[in-house]
């Protein structure tokens, strides 16, 4: 029996995990203790889904455990031990705002609590592979620095510009305003490289961009194509924070993103970093988005636009995915950026009939 075990199960990026590791077969052990509901209200709140994946796969079990609680996560891998061939770790507080609320708890949280479960990882199970859903927030404010032009829709770089395809992991992490956020998933980040490069484990840290997809519980607080195209199709007004709604993301689908940890899971490495999003291939400036939705909705979509944008917040991302395409160059995006916005206005028209 091979067992996968994924945190923050009922989350964007855990529960499509699931739902790709229960279909090609494989046992799947679900830790979620719906901790968003916390971060964001109801909003955010992720016990619909647990409930939706109970129902659905016979092959999920879900442990509704603090990954900050050691003896509670060391009592499951121990129990598991033996069988466990892939931990994904996706629970996170994903906020910049919010951590600067609580920054104990946010730290606790992603880096603590990190460390709780590559120990949980290194003590019971070392022959697995750590995937680690890591951010681009680590790169701080270095990408505010990089020279973009102002264009009618969106701010964007130079073509000759060594990053126009897109930003590689040789960016530096240092030396830059990151938020406590980026500073805790910073800690958890370096932690699953020396997990890797140290003990000589099988780890890697995907670094994303902008994760979504129609299972998203988006929050005002983060979850920002989920969320935008929520506030379209109920009329609830969006607030759009600096940068003249120009600032660009680069979006992934959350099931191109899983299709990322599988192709490394098959072939692994060792204290692994990847740059992983939309990249040159599917990524949106916030006007554009709110164009999207408009013409999805056929309404005027309410949003108030505030000056001061918020503390680390990007003006321009684009994720360059070479690194991982030359390692794993079976692997392909399904999802643009259409797609992927018409599949989250579908599930949101249909999540409002219920």
């Amino acid at each position: 029996m091979s067992v996968v075990v994924i945190t923050g199960s009922s989350g964007l990026i855990g529960s499509e995990s699931v739902c790709f590791f229960c279909e090609k077969g494989y046992d799947v052990v679900g830790i979620d203790n719906n901790m968003r509901r916390y971060f964001f209200g109801e909003d955010g709140s992720v016990d619909w889904n647990t409930r939706r994946l109970l129902k659905k796969y016979k092959n999920f079990r879900h442990h509704a455990i603090d990954i900050r609680d050691e003896a509670g996560i060391g009592r499951l891998f121990k129990r598991l031990s033996e069988n466990i061939s892939l931990i994904i770790h996706t629970a996170a507080q994903p906020s910049h705002d919010w951590a600067a609320r609580e920054p104990k708890t946010d730290f606790a949280v992603n880096a603590l609590g990190t460390l709780v479960l590559l120990e949980a990882f290194r003590q019971y199970c070392p022959a697995a592979v750590f995937i680690f859903t890591s951010t681009n927030k680590v790169y701080g404010d270095q990408p505010n620095y990089l020279p973009v032009i102002e264009q009618e829709r969106r701010f964007e770089l130079p073509q000759e510009h060594k990053y126009f395809k897109g930003i590689d992991e040789s960016m530096s992490i240092d030396n830059c305003l990151h938020s406590l956020f980026g500073a805790s998933k910073v800690a958890a980040d370096i932690l699953v490289q020396e997990y890797g490069r140290y003990f000589g484990l099988k780890t890697a840290s995907f670094r994303g961009g902008c994760l979504t997809g129609p299972a998203h519980s988006g929050a005002e607080l983060h979850g920002f194509l989920s969320y935008l195209v929520k506030c379209a199709v109920t009329g609830r007004k969006y607030m759009v924070y600096g940068y003249k709604g120009k600032q660009v993301r680069d979006n992934i689908h959350s099931f191109d993103l899983v299709n990322a940890f599988y192709q490394f899971f098959q072939m692994p490495g060792s204290g692994e970093v990847y740059n992983i999003g939309g990249g040159r291939f599917a990524n949106v400036s916030i006007l554009e988005a709110i164009g999207m939705a408009e013409r999805l909705t056929h309404k005027k979509f309410n949003y108030e636009y505030v000056e001061k944008p918020r503390i680390g917040d990007h003006i321009w991302w684009v994720s360059d995915v070479g690194k991982f395409k030359a390692h794993y160059p079976d692997w392909d995006y399904k999802y643009n950026i259409e797609d992927t916005v018409l599949e989250i206005y579908e599930a949101q028209k249909e999540a409002l009939k219920k």
